[in-house]
């Protein structure tokens, strides 16, 4: 007995740490559309390139600014001379330090600077707009799937339902009740069905392969996810997405910004017309001893003014009104094609939702006709070619039916990125 207890207690103890490896080895299940946008966030390349569109426009900041404070410069050098028309033979040196500083540059500076600062905050909303994309492609990928999943179901329910009916015909064909053309109606029929299964396993493991690409993820990764395509309800009118959309949208905070820049080089421009202020120090040595003996230093202010440049000045100020005139022509042409993009989802998304009901209906009715069909078949009424158009409609119905699942949850995620809702 105790020998026996002794192997019973192993035994589970086998059997819990078994389980716990087991446990461990899967994969972890219950990815949600939340993780893996979340991942693509995180892991996708995409956004890292946009952050880095950002450093290089605070680094143009500092360039810009670096305009508005003194420069500093040292030299030094060196002179031989020998023979005898050389005044002093030997060698000399000389030394120097200078300082410029531009006091005022006719607001050239000023625009460099702030086009840089309007640049870096395009270069934040480009983030922002990285990110809304980032989480549409993560949605759709995550959508995919689960279409594909439902896919690999219709397709799966319609063979087994072909492969029950074929056992079926296959005993009326054994005992001579129905023709030979019966059962090799049916066994084409099944036939056809699992090539569609086929592809559409393939098609889910494409699906499957494509996440994991945009979630950053190996791409061989079986990823389980806990939802499902389902209708969630979304309130808001036309009207009211296109209101919010021309508003949030980063792109036309882009444009503004760009509009802005324009302008700013209007300014640019402008200041070839305007005298510019510098200040000078320059403190120096030479001798023949280095870095010199004899100290010689200077101070200056140096104001200039650009009377006549042959219109150089005023082709440039043209040039940039151009710039700025076609940068509010693209703002007015952005704004429009933000409106009919919002108007195209918002209007897919609708019909979208109007196919769920009708499709949801026909498979009802098709599921409840391939019952009536098969029922009159084996009890020797029907037909076996209405047994399979009445499994080709429900396969049609229910693929039907995923399909506009699929269209309104894809559609109104492409809704809410045209609308500019920030992640």
């Amino acid at each position: 007995m105790k020998a026996r207890k002794v192997m019973l207690s192993t035994a589970a103890g086998a059997a819990i740490m078994l389980q716990s490896i087991i446990a461990f080895a899967d994969p972890v299940p219950g990815l949600s559309l939340d993780d893996s946008v979340a991942l693509a966030l995180k892991n996708n390349p995409t956004i890292k390139m946009a952050v880095d569109d950002q450093q290089k426009a605070e680094g143009a900041i500092a360039e810009a600014e670096a305009g508005r404070a003194p420069t500093l410069s040292i030299g030094a050098g060196a002179n031989r001379a020998e023979g005898a028309g050389q005044a002093v033979p030997g060698t000399s040196y000389n030394s120097s330090l200078k300082m410029n500083w531009t006091l005022y540059s006719g607001g050239r500076i000023e625009g460099l600077v702030d086009q840089a600062k309007l640049n870096a905050k395009s270069s934040d909303l480009g983030v922002d707009k990285a990110r809304e994309q980032i989480k549409l492609d993560a949605t759709t990928a995550y959508y995919g799937v689960l279409q594909a999943g439902d896919m690999v179901a219709v397709n799966n329910e319609a063979v087994d339902s072909l492969t029950q009916h074929l056992k079926t015909v296959k005993a009326q064909f054994d005992s001579g009740v129905i023709a030979k053309a019966d059962l090799l109606r049916s066994e084409v029929e099944l036939a056809n069905a699992q090539q569609n299964l086929t592809k559409a396993q393939n098609a889910f493991e494409i699906a499957k392969s494509n996440l994991n690409n945009v979630i950053g993820a190996p791409l061989d990764t079986q990823q389980i996810l806990n939802n499902q395509l389902t209708h969630t309800d979304f309130d808001s009118t036309l009207d009211d997405c296109i209101a919010y959309a021309l508003n949030n949208r980063p792109e036309i905070q882009q444009s503004q910004n760009g509009i802005e820049v324009a302008e700013k080089g209007v300014e640019i421009a402008k200041s070839g017309n305007r005298p510019t202020v510098t200040f000078g120090a320059t403190d120096g040595w030479s001798g023949n001893e280095f870095p010199g003996q004899t100290n010689n230093w200077s101070m200056n202010v140096m104001a200039n003014w650009n009377v006549f440049d042959a219109g150089l000045t005023n082709a440039k100020v043209n040039q940039n009104k151009a710039v700025s005139a076609k940068a509010k022509d693209q703002d007015t042409q952005l704004r429009g094609n933000i409106e009919l993009e919002v108007r195209q989802n918002y209007m897919n998304m609708r019909e979208a939702e109007e196919r769920l009901q009708t499709t949801q209906v026909a498979a009802n009715k098709a599921e409840e006709d391939l019952k009536i069909a098969k029922t009159k078949y084996y009890a020797g009424v029907g037909t076996n070619l209405d047994v399979i158009d009445a499994q080709l409609a429900l396969t049609q119905a229910k693929t039907n039916h995923t399909q506009a699942l699929y269209d309104y949850n894809v559609n109104m995620a492409k809704l809410e990125k045209s609308m500019g809702i920030k992640v």
